[in-house]
């Protein structure tokens, strides 16, 4: 493992309720190092989702700072620094799936954007690895839920990012293609990235470096 790249630093999140304010995050501190996969559990409404819209600069703590090499986020950062893969998933449904996934690549600022070679060959390589090649030209809606989160992990990765966030990318996925999201997860990892996955799944605890747990508010382990 590299230094550190992701880290969150005191953060709290508190939302109003009608029978008093709840505090879903108490002071939570987090390191993710470059090259490292970690995993989160908890169970359901312990924040975890929060948790990485927080990372990912969708929402805003209450006080404390999340930090991408050492700089505080105001908002969420380009693709090619942080990637993040929700459970909505958020395909455009105009775009085709190869469309989809060429996305981060072509909306990439000069320096990081490839040429278009480049980027046929990412995402035909993209969609090989997950088992949908087939599917580049169909549009999500032509697709299944689980080709579609395979689509959405492969539009995440697709630019290298340094960090990549992912809640629950193995939920709707069928055992035989559950594999090969594990192996281009641990890849981008190997590769340098800083990988964060909120997950129940057995099998993505088993490839990370290590997994934490996300009780009362705060991490351990």
């Amino acid at each position: 493992m590299n230094r550190p790249i992701l880290r969150a630093i005191g953060l709290r999140r508190r939302f109003a309720h009608p029978s008093g304010a709840v505090d879903v995050l108490r002071g939570l501190e987090l390191s993710v190092s470059s090259g490292e996969l970690v995993t989160l559990f908890g169970r359901s409404g312990s924040g975890k989702s929060l948790l990485l819209a927080l990372l990912g600069g969708f929402d805003t703590p209450d006080s404390g700072s999340v930090l991408l090499n050492g700089v505080p986020i105001a908002g969420a950062p380009p693709w090619h620094t942080c990637a993040v893969l929700p459970q909505a998933l958020g395909l455009a449904g105009e775009l085709t799936i190869a469309e989809n996934v060429a996305l981060p690549l072509r909306l990439a600022v000069d320096g990081n954007r490839p040429g278009e070679r480049e980027i046929r060959a990412r995402v035909g390589e993209l969609l090989a690895g997950l088992g949908i090649d087939g599917l580049g030209d169909r549009y999500p809606p032509e697709v299944s839920f689980g080709q579609q989160q395979r689509a959405a992990l492969a539009r995440a990765v697709s630019g290298r990012p340094k960090v990549l966030l992912t809640d629950e990318p193995t939920a709707h996925l069928d055992p035989g293609s559950t594999p090969a999201v594990l192996d281009l997860l641990r890849r981008c990892a190997d590769e340098g990235a800083a990988v964060l996955v909120a997950t129940h799944d057995d099998a993505v605890h088993r490839v990370a470096d290590r997994r934490i747990h996300l009780l009362d508010g705060v991490l351990s382990g």
